[in-house]
């Protein structure tokens, strides 16, 4: 049996889920991702956040988002692994992360502002839950923020 958790966005696991991560880009930016090749999704340390990365899939996509300098989604990464215990929390912790790949830039980033603006993204999550730094892409919104983008990939 397929396990498709609560927290993943509606469709068959048969196809990959989709996401949006937050990073600020002063603390680790699209170019680090690009530059370390694979490398893991540490540091979250909220139970949403943590429960959506718990949700991911290898193979899932997610678009990379920079917080704070930028707001503006800036390309795409791919699961490579699983969720496992987070290196950088304290031991015993509830704390996990995922291991990351770069898959390409946004040919044009996609802005706060142009989202917002957007009626077609009307209730998606990077709006109604601003704070949150791991969320749930439903297959439309994903549709809509890659035609605004540019994006050709899955």
């Amino acid at each position: 049996m397929t396990r498709k958790p609560r927290s993943a966005p509606e469709g068959s696991r048969d196809m990959p889920n989709h996401w949006l991560v937050k990073s600020e880009p002063d603390a680790f930016s699209w170019d680090q991702q690009v530059a370390n090749g694979v490398e893991p999704w540490t540091g979250v340390r909220n139970h949403m956040a943590k429960a959506n990365l718990m949700a991911m899939r290898k193979g899932d996509r997610a678009f990379f988002y920079h917080s704070n300098v930028g707001k503006e989604i800036v390309g795409v990464v791919e699961v490579v692994r699983e969720a496992y215990p987070d290196p950088t929390a304290e031991p015993g912790s509830p704390w996990v992360c995922v291991d990351m790949k770069a898959v390409g830039p946004m040919p044009k980033p996609v802005s706060l502002a142009a989202i917002k603006a957007e009626p077609a993204l009307e209730g998606i999550a990077l709006v109604r839950m601003s704070r949150l730094s791991v969320m749930p892409i439903s297959p439309e919104h994903w549709k809509v923020l890659a035609r605004m983008g540019g994006w050709k990939g899955k």
